[in-house]
């Protein structure tokens, strides 16, 4: 019987075999470092274990899907501990194991939701509350403090701590939205077509559904996408069909006024400054101008660069912060080979060839 391939592709979005071969590795470190904590601090023959098995299932959270509402510091420790103690009080009323098991992991749940901790692990540990035999009777409420929320902590800090190496946002922080970069009440230009914030909610609420991710990075993947779907109905230029290559370009030894007359005389908004070897140092704009700098070198920013391989419409949301007005297209030794402005984009969105095709 053939087994169909699709059982074995990744059920999370964005899952990479990479990342989750690199997940084990943390999970592994995070396990163990937590048990070797809990050892030290308990000993072999103190009364209570030393590591719980709901941390299993947060080690899972923590270094699979750092990103996850449910995997981040206050979900992992709040969730754990209230569940615990929840399932400590439940267990003291209720005596039958089956119904303490039930109403705990139901409480538990309900605590979790106001708290807004919301674990899953948080639910196995009630249970292990319930169900923990004499020993976690014996210590009643000081279970869920040692090891639960003991155990919890640490998880987290050495979850903290592996993905300052993997380069994963942990604790998540979503993508800000951009902000008006001319202090007005207007949304900024990149969030003012298509859809907003209200859509989003509807369309949540119209699907009456919970999923499992932030809804700040919902907004933003959805905006990815449609700046991928934009860039794929227009065929994808690369940056090196549309960039200008004729570039003019000031060392960063020369005077802030040779700058000035440079910009006047090609009528252009961004210079280039490059060292005496034609690599790129940084760029020079209209607002640069405005300082009391006498060399380029002093009032130079840097600037924003691509390579002559990258998707041009890439290049939208880096031009529509207000702030930045071109982008140098530099090679492999940092030397500019092009230049793409607003003006550019604006030119390829309009006369592109495949444009055409799609809007007849």
């Amino acid at each position: 019987m053939k087994i169909p391939s699709r059982l074995f592709v990744p059920s999370l979005a964005g899952a990479k075999l990479l990342d989750r071969m690199i997940c084990c590795v943390g999970a592994l470190a995070g396990i163990g470092v937590t048990a070797l904590v809990g050892l030290l601090a308990f000993g072999r023959d103190a009364s209570l274990p030393y590591l719980v098995a709901p941390m299993g299932a947060s080690a899972v959270l923590v270094f699979a899907v750092p990103a996850s509402p449910l995997a981040q510091p206050w979900s992992v420790i709040g969730g754990n501990t209230l569940g615990a103690l929840v399932g400590i009080a439940v267990g003291g009323v209720i005596h039958d194991p089956l119904i303490a098991s039930a109403v705990a992991v139901s409480l538990a749940i309900a605590g979790m939701s106001f708290g807004r901790c919301l674990h899953p692990p948080g639910g196995a540990a009630a249970l292990t509350a319930v169900l923990g035999g004499p020993t976690v009777l014996a210590a009643g409420y000081k279970f869920a403090l040692l090891p639960v929320a003991a155990n919890s902590a640490a998880l987290v800090a050495l979850g903290w701590l592996f993905h300052k190496f993997s380069r994963h946002s942990y604790p998540h922080a979503a993508v800000a939205l951009a902000a008006n970069p001319h202090g007005t009440k207007d949304p900024a230009p990149e969030t003012r077509v298509g859809f907003d914030t209200t859509d989003v909610d509807a369309a949540l609420e119209d699907i009456g559904e919970t999923f499992d991710i932030a809804r700040e990075d919902l907004d933003t993947l959805l905006r990815r996408i449609e700046l991928r779907s934009f860039a794929r109905r227009l065929g994808d230029p690369r940056c090196d069909d549309v960039m200008s290559r004729d570039l003019v370009t000031i060392k960063d030894s020369s005077p802030l006024t040779s700058a000035h007359a440079l910009m006047l005389k090609h009528a252009i908004r961004t210079l280039p400054v490059v060292d005496d070897h034609g690599r790129l140092l940084g760029a020079l704009g209209l607002r640069e101008l405005g300082q009391q700098s006498k060399l380029v070198a002093d009032a130079m920013v840097e600037a924003l660069t691509s390579v002559p391989e990258a998707p041009a419409f890439g290049l939208v949301t880096k031009l529509s912060d207000g702030k930045r007005h071109a982008v140098i297209v530099i090679d492999g030794e940092r030397r500019p080979v092009g230049m793409i402005t607003q003006t550019d984009l604006l030119a390829t969105v309009a006369h592109y060839p495949r444009a055409a095709s799609h809007e007849q």
